[in-house]
């Protein structure tokens, strides 16, 4: 795969064979951070879970200490006053059935989140097939399927971000933004790690986290000493 410029000098400010620790990591990932816009800051973890498994898959949200740097476009289905709690709340859309052809057939994706009441959930069910691939499905175990919706869409403005396993078993989440001080990246990775610890399945035998890499957007993933973060 052909690396840019910037990619190739970032590659020579750090020894890819090393395992760093959070601190050295995130200076280091920061510091390589150097396209035209605010880059992602992202964790990648390895794991040791089946997801064919019911009872090894992962799927949780936690809420970062310092937000993600990223405004959230919220849309809710609900119906009735919780409809107009979400209003109230800050939801940026809410609506019931007449939204299921408008993102059907018309491809309407101006959101980022979608938060749903349970018993709007047959009509959501709908549209599994467009929202699952995209990550966009509310489910009760991420806090997007609840009749609070004041307290769903706070969490999710204050900076709250989902994370589970994908087919080859491997978690991604974001952690804040380049722009973020280094203590401020520290604190949200320390939120994630702690989150996908206590997430670890009790019917894993074995090493849960295999292996462990911080990244930018743009930049080269840096390993990390996964000793140090955590109880394998």
């Amino acid at each position: 795969m052909f690396r840019g410029k910037k990619y190739q000098e970032s590659m020579k400010k750090f020894d890819r064979a090393t395992l760093y620790d959070k601190a050295e990591a995130i200076k280091i990932v920061k510091g390589n951070a150097s396209a035209k816009f605010d880059e992602t800051m992202e964790a990648h973890f390895r794991t040791g879970c089946d997801g064919r498994k019911a009872d090894q898959q992962i799927r949780g949200a936690v809420v970062l200490p310092h937000g993600t740097g990223k405004k959230v476009r919220i849309l809710v289905f609900a119906k009735g006053p919780k409809a107009d709690e979400a209003m109230a709340a800050g939801a940026d859309f809410v609506g019931a059935e007449e939204l299921v052809p408008k993102i059907q057939n018309e491809g309407w994706f101006e959101f980022d989140v979608v938060v749903a009441t349970p018993d709007m959930m047959g009509v959501v069910g709908r549209l599994g097939k467009v929202l699952g691939p995209k990550g966009l499905m509310p489910n009760p175990k991420s806090g997007t399927v609840t009749m609070d919706v004041t307290k769903a869409i706070a969490d999710i403005k204050a900076g709250k971000v989902e994370y589970r396993l994908d087919k080859a078993n491997i978690i991604h989440v974001p952690f804040g933004k380049a722009s973020f001080t280094e203590e401020q990246l520290s604190d949200n990775f320390q939120a994630i790690m702690d989150a996908i610890n206590k997430a670890r399945p009790q019917a894993l035998k074995g090493v849960f986290i295999k292996s462990a890499v911080m990244s930018s957007t743009m930049g080269p993933g840096v390993r990390m000493n996964v000793a140090k973060l955590t109880n394998n």
